[in-house]
């Protein structure tokens, strides 16, 4: 099992960054005054293993008023049970659909191998007129991710910079509740209230991850345009008898059923999970695993190959300044060699602003800050597994912890390596915001570096030099409180790895 996990982590560094593919097929074809108020069906064959179909369609004449509108249908047509797959008129030229999910307008369900029809309607197109068409359509297997080509929206911003988010929630598609419009109960909440709880935050992106299912998907897909200054991630929250993680970037369905023939352990879910390119992170590590929070800590029954996961959720809501947070866990898998993302999540149950119980957090609180190429999902996605992420654990709007090292001509940055000879000073410098007055403290191997720490100034700038020894280290920078209380947690720099 370990050698598979190999594999499969060798296939996922390997994975290129998500860009739209050239499409497996594009249709072409004319119509002229003699197609009004006419239908056409653009016949295409789907293949065995295919596991989403995107259609995209293109055509000439809308300023001679030429309208053509789409829908689709599976193998049988409208003569077959689930054969009728959805009609967008002409409100989309875009749309995707799959067993999990689909856009709106479409239904989701079973891709059956065979002849499918894109069905065009053309409901105006002048006597004297002539237009062209173009559909491209892709056909994707379980093993592709959410690519721009399955519909979601493309990059909100291109700019490479830091993105605040909050990576941990739930709405009514899992166990979220929220008080009804009359106020007189509980009900599920609506994934609109939570996603616009998380706008007003002023958020540069979340995760939604229901518990192991991807129900919503097709809702963020619906959402999305709206929301155009927050990006929406898709996820969820894969939540076993022996601990919970939360997956992102992942469509089709993951067997979380551990312990039986099919997924033994949990090796054998994060081989799946690698297969498909996914980013996984350990929620809550070290809440309790009983009556009182069922299968919440991390306690697996047998050896976890680790190097499955790329991050571990150490702040989860409010913990940062309690006994159980994830901190020690995260630490002790840095002290065995590994360079595994610390990440945040608010947990949050209640799609309004306040949290429900004492370990969930308000949307938002925690921040996950993450440095990323441009405001997508791979682009936030890269952040994390690259490690270039804080966590601003009180949740404000604009708390900011930039760790660069140098030493000699090479550069790092929080979750990079960087090699330091012996008797080379590592030089360090520190920017913040938002934390005047606060302290920095400087952590090597788990063990606080106490000669290193500083009140941080009012420029937010500090620097200092650590003496490399040769060997393998990680060294991190957080910001504390005066009273040693977690305001900001940093990711490490990884010494000589």
């Amino acid at each position: 099992m370990r050698a598979l996990i190999a594999i499969a982590l060798a296939c996922l560094a390997a994975a290129p960054v998500s860009a739209e593919r050239a499409p497996d097929l594009v249709l072409t074809g004319a119509l002229s005054g003699r197609d009004q108020h006419t239908y056409r069906e653009l016949p295409f064959d789907v293949p065995k293993g295919t596991s989403r179909i995107t259609v995209d369609v293109d055509y000439t004449g809308r300023a001679e008023k030429t309208t053509i509108d789409l829908g689709l249908l599976g193998p049988g047509g409208f003569e077959a049970q689930d054969g009728f797959r959805g009609w967008s008129g002409g409100g989309k030229h875009r749309f995707t659909v799959s067993a999990t999910d689909a856009t709106a307008s479409y239904l989701p369900g079973a891709i059956e191998p065979g002849r499918w029809r894109i069905l065009l309607s053309i409901p105006n197109i002048r006597p004297a007129s002539n237009a062209t068409f173009t559909a491209k359509v892709w056909l994707s297997k379980d093993d592709e991710g959410f690519g721009p080509e399955h519909g979601l929206t493309a990059a909100l911003s291109s700019q490479d910079r830091w993105y605040r988010g909050d990576l941990h929630m739930h709405s009514a598609h899992s166990d979220g509740n929220c008080t009804s419009a009359s106020g007189t109960r509980k009900v599920g909440c609506p994934l609109f209230l939570t996603v616009a709880s998380a706008a007003r935050r002023g958020l540069d992106f979340i995760a939604v991850s229901e518990h192991n299912t991807m129900s919503h998907v097709s809702e963020l897909r619906e959402l999305q345009p709206y929301f155009d200054t927050m990006l929406l991630i898709p996820a969820r929250e894969v939540t076993t008898f022996e601990g919970h993680a939360n997956l992102f970037g992942v469509s089709r369905t993951v067997d979380f059923r551990l312990g039986g023939k099919a997924v033994p352990d949990w090796n054998a879910l994060l081989a799946d999970v690698a297969r498909a390119h996914g980013v996984i992170s350990i929620n809550h590590p070290r809440r309790p695993n009983d009556e009182t929070c069922m299968g919440c800590g991390f306690t697996p029954r047998g050896p976890v190959d680790m190097r499955g996961f790329q991050a571990i959720e150490v702040v989860n809501g409010r913990d940062a300044q309690r006994a159980d947070s994830g901190l020690p866990f995260w630490e002790a898998q840095l002290n065995d060699g590994l360079r595994i993302t610390a990440i945040g999540g608010s947990d949050s149950h209640d799609g309004s602003d306040d949290p429900r119980d004492a370990y969930a957090g308000a949307i938002g609180t925690p921040t996950t800050v993450v440095h990323a190429r441009e405001q997508s999902m791979e682009g936030i996605l890269d952040g994390i597994r690259a490690g270039h992420v804080f966590v601003d654990a009180e949740g404000t709007r604009d708390r900011l912890l930039d760790v660069v090292a140098t030493t000699g001509g090479a550069r790092a940055s929080m979750g990079d390596a960087i090699a330091v000879p012996a008797g080379a000073p590592l030089h360090v410098d520190v920017k913040t915001a938002g934390v005047t007055g606060a302290v920095l403290t400087v952590t090597v191997d788990g063990k606080r570096m106490d000669q290193f720490g500083k009140a941080i100034p009012v420029d937010g700038a500090a620097s200092f030099d650590w003496p490399g020894d040769g060997g393998r280290h990680w060294l991190r920078v957080d910001v504390r409180a005066p009273d040693g209380g977690l305001l900001v947690l940093g990711n490490p720099l990884y010494v000589n790895h």
